[in-house]
């Protein structure tokens, strides 16, 4: 019985030392969030157009036919340019105040529809560090610009290229 006791007592004495620890807690607690977006669209509104451009210098040279996205228009010194010249327009539709970010190729290739002769390389003029802002009612237009080279050996024709242009939330 005095063996028994002994046990007994070592039982409890051990299960007194074996107390749990207090539970630890963070100076905060961490945050959920989820931010909920309508579905976002994307839709031509304009072309691009930088007029009728007449090769009308002497001796061989190379002009630059440029127009920015803000629509300032420039016509070099050896061509004659005529028309309208007008941005590629986009509307995009989404959620209001958000910022997309909108990613053109940074050139294209317009290609002689006439006739066979090396393409125009179109260098993209896009909106600045390429984003935009959705306003308060979740619209928002922007206007892509662009330059290409002439010279007084470039073939007659009409020359076209299809923009790649895609925008997505940040």
């Amino acid at each position: 019985m005095k063996k028994v006791l002994i046990v007994a007592s070592a039982v409890s004495a051990l299960a007194l030392t074996a107390a749990p620890a207090e539970a630890a807690t963070p100076t905060q607690q961490a945050t959920a969030t989820a931010r909920i977006v309508q579905p976002l669209t994307l839709a031509w509104v304009q072309d691009l157009d930088l007029g009728t451009i007449v090769l009308s210098g002497t001796g061989p040279y190379t002009d630059t036919i440029s127009i920015t996205n803000a629509g300032s228009f420039t016509c070099g010194a050896d061509v004659t340019c005529s028309g309208t010249p007008q941005t590629a327009r986009y509307s995009a539709t989404g959620t209001r105040d958000q910022t997309l970010t909108v990613t053109v190729s940074p050139t294209i290739a317009l290609v002689n529809q006439t006739q066979t002769s090396p393409d125009l390389t179109l260098t993209v003029d896009a909106p600045t560090a390429g984003s935009v802002v959705l306003d308060s009612t979740g619209v928002t237009t922007f206007d892509l610009g662009g330059s290409i080279d002439v010279s007084d050996t470039t073939a007659d024709g009409v020359y076209q290229g299809t923009f790649d242009v895609s925008a997505d939330y940040q």
